[in-house]
């Protein structure tokens, strides 16, 4: 094990400052958006652009790759979403900042995949489940860090947007003077979304509603939390808290969907994130503890559902089509995650910021009635193997975010 992690040491240092700067400007867009005097609706477009832009690069980046290497490809979209970071403070009005967020979409996607792809070419088989359970420790760490970046300046000065900037360049440090052997060029992978469908429709539903759901919940969940009246480091708290309780708790439901089935599991998830909406939807404006603890079981059942969607999906695949269908899931979580940062603020807007969790917990109420419709149309395949958490959609592998990324992966048998 030591010898693999020294080859990929530089791999996962880029990532964790990559990751930090990534999960800072997330948050920080959303917060500075508001002070702003940005519409809601508005920053809820923004982040809906961040995801159509990260779609794009899911779809682009192999053919930049075939073109020039994984080290160029690393260091041009780098470079892009430094300077995004930094024309944020030049321009400040919502058509520039839509574009940033397209281009800045782009940009991650093709950044996580690269890295991904470069750790997991270098894990041995025998070595994967630890190799990838080590990096989702940096990932976890790197965003909770990045959240609590926020508390280092004001959100209305220049100085954040630049540590997002210096924490993008310096992540190609690392991976550009590493001696690791550079992954394949992944080629072509062709989708089938029809017989994605075909053949598991409640995975791709889980996909859609995680994606409305939680791109809901990183697009103005910070908008949420400062509409209540609470400072900077609230927010950065109540967005690290989900993000630690959706890490807990995702080993123990994966081994809860391999004992039980993924679908039993799903269903009893999705009505728990029901209860956590609900929660917050009720109580979150009653006291800071109450809205940390909604934010506690917001993320520890919500962020689980786009892993066992993904796990359910591949329980029915063949051993060649897993790009094809994670791929398919992938894309799927893209669009409910343009769709969700879009409706959400709508409802913020009419009904208050805490309609927010309501607006979510309508989402999973319907996926949970789905899974049970599902169960009278189909017996669940028992599952075969572990579950293993497939990391963000941010394809993910399933990351601790639930956020789609390790689409480009291969799966070594």
């Amino acid at each position: 094990m030591g010898a693999v992690f020294k080859s990929i040491g530089a791999l996962l240092l880029s990532a964790a400052i990559l990751l930090a700067g990534g999960g800072l400007m997330s948050t920080l867009i959303a917060i500075r958006g508001a002070d702003e005097g940005f519409p809601l609706v508005a920053i809820g477009f923004l982040t809906s652009a961040y995801y159509a832009g990260f779609i794009a690069g899911c779809l682009g980046t192999p053919f930049l790759v075939k073109r020039v290497g994984h080290v160029r490809v690393f260091a041009a979209l780098s470079s892009l979403v430094a300077a995004t970071a930094l024309i944020h403070v030049l321009f400040i009005n919502v058509p520039v900042w839509f574009m940033l967020r397209l281009v800045a979409g782009f940009s991650f996607a093709g950044l996580y995949m690269l890295i991904e792809s470069w750790i997991n070419e270098q894990a041995p088989n025998e070595k994967r489940g630890q190799v990838l359970s080590i990096y989702r420790m940096v990932d976890l760490s790197a965003v909770t860090a990045g959240q609590f970046m926020l508390t280092l300046a004001d959100p209305k000065d220049f100085v954040l947007f630049s540590l997002v900037a210096i924490c993008i360049c310096a992540a190609v440090i690392p991976i550009t003077l590493s001696t690791s052997k550079a992954p394949v060029a992944v080629s072509k992978t062709s989708l089938n979304l029809r017989k994605l469908i075909k053949t598991s429709p409640y995975a791709v539903a889980g996909c859609l509603a995680v994606g409305v759901a939680n791109g809901s919940f990183w697009g103005v969940g910070p908008v949420f939390v400062q509409e209540l009246g609470h400072p900077v480091v609230v927010v950065s708290t109540f967005m690290s808290i989900a993000i630690a309780t959706g890490a807990l708790l995702q080993w123990p439901i994966g081994w809860l969907s391999d004992k039980f089935g993924r679908r039993a599991v799903m269903i009893g998830v999705s009505f728990l994130s029901v209860g956590a909406g609900l929660f917050l939807w009720q109580y979150s404006s009653d006291s800071q503890t109450s809205l940390l603890i909604g934010g506690a079981l917001y993320g520890a059942f919500a962020m689980q559902l786009f892993g066992l969607s993904a796990a359910y999906a591949n329980d029915y695949a063949e051993a060649d089509e897993f790009v094809a269908i994670n791929g398919g899931l992938l894309l799927t979580y893209g669009v409910g995650s343009v769709i969700g940062p879009s409706v959400a603020p709508i409802f913020m807007s009419l009904f208050g910021a805490s309609s927010l969790f309501a607006f979510t917990a309508a989402v999973h109420l319907l996926l949970a009635f789905y899974g049970i419709w599902r169960a009278s149309q189909r017996k669940a395949k028992p599952t075969d193997e572990d579950f293993v958490g497939l990391a963000r959609p941010r394809s993910m592998m399933l990351i601790l975010r639930t956020d789609p990324r390790n689409i480009l992966k291969r799966k070594k048998r």
